[in-house]
């Protein structure tokens, strides 16, 4: 296994891949544990869509397909965000229109101009040819702003994530940390998609948070088990596809279906073992006693605090 890895390590693109791949998926599944609880699991292959039919455009004007396609995605994405908000459309409807849209500009332009060029089909499907020196920079610094963010920010996202009225009474710019949010993925999603491909880089998103919740049950063991998951996923994705010639992105989906399942497996034996209890307030979950049935009293819950100070316990 060394051998292969130093093997592959000798490649100056497959340094790139590896590099700026593991940065993309750590901003990938952490953003993705937020927009999986607030049920926005499929932005991420709606935005990739937008970021195809942008690119489209560009490949066929001949500009430069990143420049143009970061702010539209941006857009995109404030545009899903603010239909969302009023409640004009739900969610997975507004996605859903704005994705097909997209794609169909994208193919329509693309099948009367240039046609299915290796560098469209390569954002189609992803190439680890794709990834450049500047991407990796690029990535190197979206994953620094997203790791702050969760550092600096965690208690105002945790309340932003699972009750905004909570966090608008507590005093948190709820508008900020949702339009912050929704950039970084929309910049993480056109990253992305250089090496998934706008068909798979949703797999990102969402797989690490989901197989993460089928184990831990608090918000920070899903946090840091997503961003490790995703990062070992893809580094074993990416050597068995240089070991059995697959493509990339394929391979770290699959890789990540695969560690679904073994969470999956895991999460059974523990349920056959233990006794859960209601989620309390904090996002801990505790062995239940024999003689105790149903949620402890209102009385004895713990209150959350989004600035990170301590809880105090109310009518104790």
């Amino acid at each position: 296994m060394m051998s292969v890895i130093g093997e592959m390590l000798s490649y100056p693109f497959l340094v790139r891949a590896f590099v700026g791949g593991i940065l993309v998926s750590l901003c990938a599944a952490l953003l993705g544990v937020t927009l999986v609880l607030k049920r926005y699991s499929m932005i991420g292959d709606g935005l990739s869509h937008v970021s195809f039919g942008a690119i489209s455009v560009a490949v066929a004007a001949g500009w430069a397909p990143l420049p143009v396609s970061i702010p539209v995605v941006v857009l995109a994405a404030f545009f899903l965000l603010r239909i969302t908000e009023n409640g004009r459309m739900r969610s997975d409807a507004a996605i859903a229109m704005i994705s097909a849209s997209s794609l169909a500009i994208g193919i329509v332009v693309t099948s009367l101009t240039t046609g299915m060029t290796t560098d469209v089909s390569s954002y189609m499907f992803g190439s680890i040819l794709a990834m450049s020196r500047g991407d990796v920079w690029l990535s190197a610094a979206l994953s620094a702003v997203v790791l702050g963010m969760f550092v600096l920010c965690y208690h105002r996202i945790f309340a932003v994530t699972f009750d905004e009225s909570f966090a608008k009474a507590t005093g948190v710019n709820v508008t900020f940390y949702n339009v912050v949010t929704a950039v970084l993925t929309a910049v993480t999603i056109v990253l992305g998609m250089r090496m998934m491909g706008a068909m798979l880089i949703s797999s990102l998103v969402i797989f690490p948070a989901l197989t993460s919740m089928r184990v831990f049950k608090s918000f920070r063991g899903v946090v840091i088990s997503s961003g490790v998951l995703a990062t070992v996923c893809f580094c074993i994705g990416m050597t068995a596809s240089y070991v059995f010639s697959t493509p990339a992105g394929a391979s770290v989906v699959l890789v990540n279906l695969g560690a679904f399942l073994l969470f999956g497996l895991a999460e059974t034996v523990l349920r056959r073992r233990i006794r859960w209890q209601p989620l309390r307030p904090g996002g801990r979950r505790g062995a239940l006693p024999e003689e105790t049935h149903g949620p402890k009293p209102a009385g004895r819950w713990k209150a959350i605090r989004p600035d990170g100070s301590k809880p105090h316990s109310h009518g104790e």
